[in-house]
């Protein structure tokens, strides 16, 4: 899960606060010395971590508790506030040009997923309305032209290129004409990169820059690399004046310092996350959402924005009919395996979940639907005969054998995913619960019951 050990660590410390009707001097202090230990570990910036700590106290200790709050509950309000301050505030969107095309020049060391990057960037930006081209003008990477002509084939997006032989910023010249003949009304520039900065990498995107005066500047940066990505961002950034940030593998950083120090380091805001391989996995970054994530909160609106993009509202309706009247069968817990593996690893959407992501019962679902274990669940129930399907309880020892056999797995592979099923049953009547609680206060719907 995205920040797992500091999102745990955190809400362990905020845990001890919860049960206390007042809080001391002494408490605070104790909490505040666990968060920075905490930031710290997490590879955060010494002076961020510092700053951060200094401000969370002076507010907890300084401020009139709200009479819906306890003292417990007021230092986590501050907490939350200051974690999103912290990432940005609020989003930061992309600048539209007033007069088409708006140009987006993307910039970074090698190996951060620059050219992976601008493709999903496209994708992105076409669903939303918008008519991209991109531009291949990393001329020296073996392969890179090759590999953002393969995206644009996949896409279906345009690719400009003059091949391995031009120059650069001629490549950049062209493709804004080509762009504003043919009705593009956004160019996606993919520059090179190196293994490290250098004088000569910097001057060719000096002149990029000077010649397609770009609307957004953005650095590319591998948020797996922690602090090392937010000292390049600063360098990229006094030299070429960046705008905001792309972060990418934000889904394989269980640390979080990057994400928690770029901010504030450059003052540039991170604009969009990576959260996986797949071209849909670029996602535009909502601070508030990412600070309640890091402190359990959850983040429903994400996961209703995923829901509504990934899943057959038709399929969810007959689910939710089915969960209702105790009618969930195996059929029915592979169709929705199906669309929730389309959304997303299941950690990060129990992450969304207020409450889900450290519930104990729901652990042993983490992972289950990637793509080699989804193919062997799926051979497994496809092995059953309907009735199996329909009433799991038959499944006896000899059933399982001949169930094996005929998936091509073990037995032990069968009684775990008949363990995934009836924890997947709890998990709906939570889902069921909490909805039922939501409509109560007027709130929102949990997307599984839209």
């Amino acid at each position: 899960m995205i920040f797992e050990g500091l999102a745990e660590k955190l809400q362990n410390t905020f845990k001890k606060l919860k049960g206390k009707g007042k809080l001391s001097e002494a408490d605070v202090d104790a909490a505040m010395r666990e968060v920075r230990v905490a930031l710290l570990e997490a590879d955060v910036n010494f002076k961020v971590v510092k700053d951060f700590v200094k401000k969370v106290r002076e507010r907890s200790i300084g401020q009139e508790v709200m009479d819906s709050l306890t003292p417990g509950q007021h230092v986590i309000k501050i907490v939350n506030e200051e974690l999103t301050e912290l990432m940005g505030g609020a989003q930061s969107k992309i600048n539209i040009a007033s007069k088409p095309p708006t140009v987006i020049m993307l910039v970074g060391l090698q190996g951060a997923g620059k050219t992976t990057t601008a493709g999903k960037l496209a994708n992105l930006l076409r669903k939303q309305g918008r008519r991209p081209l991109l531009v291949a003008a990393d001329v020296y990477r073996p392969a890179a032209i090759k590999q953002l002509q393969v995206l644009g084939e996949q896409l279906n997006i345009p690719v400009y290129t003059l091949g391995e032989k031009t120059n650069p910023v001629d490549i950049a010249r062209g493709a804004l004409e080509h762009a504003r003949s043919i009705g593009n009304d956004t160019v996606i520039i993919d520059t090179a990169g190196r293994l490290h900065i250098n004088e000569e990498l910097m001057d060719e995107l000096e002149n990029i820059k000077e010649t397609a005066h770009p609307h957004e500047v953005l650095f590319v940066m591998d948020a797996t690399t922690g602090q090392d990505a937010v000292n390049v961002a600063e360098t990229f950034n006094v030299r070429l004046g960046i705008d905001g940030v792309i972060m990418t593998k934000l889904d394989g950083d269980t640390r979080g310092g990057a994400a928690l120090s770029v901010k504030a380091v450059t003052g540039k805001p991170i604009k969009f996350a990576g959260i996986g391989e797949k071209l849909e996995a670029l996602e535009p970054f909502h601070p508030d959402r990412m600070a309640a994530r890091i402190l359990g909160m959850g983040d429903v609106l994400s996961l209703i924005e995923k829901a509504q993009t990934s899943m057959d509202a038709e399929k969810a309706l007959e689910l939710q009919r089915k969960i209702k009247t105790q009618d969930y069968n195996l059929q029915d817990f592979m169709d929705q395996m199906e669309q929730i593996k389309s959304m997303g690893p299941i950690d990060e959407l129990l992450g969304m979940i207020p409450g889900l992501g450290q519930v104990k019962q729901l652990k042993n679902l983490k992972g289950s639907v990637d793509d080699k274990e989804f193919a062997h669940m799926k051979a497994i129930i496809q092995s059953m005969t309907i009735k199996e399907r329909q009433d799991p309880r038959i499944i006896k020892d000899s059933r399982k054998k001949r169930i094996a056999k005929g998936s091509g797995t073990k037995v032990s592979e069968v009684n775990r995913l008949l363990k995934q099923f009836e924890e997947t049953k709890k998990m709906m009547k939570q889902f069921s619960g909490m909805e039922k609680n939501m409509k109560k206060r007027g709130g929102l719907k949990l997307p599984f019951f839209q």
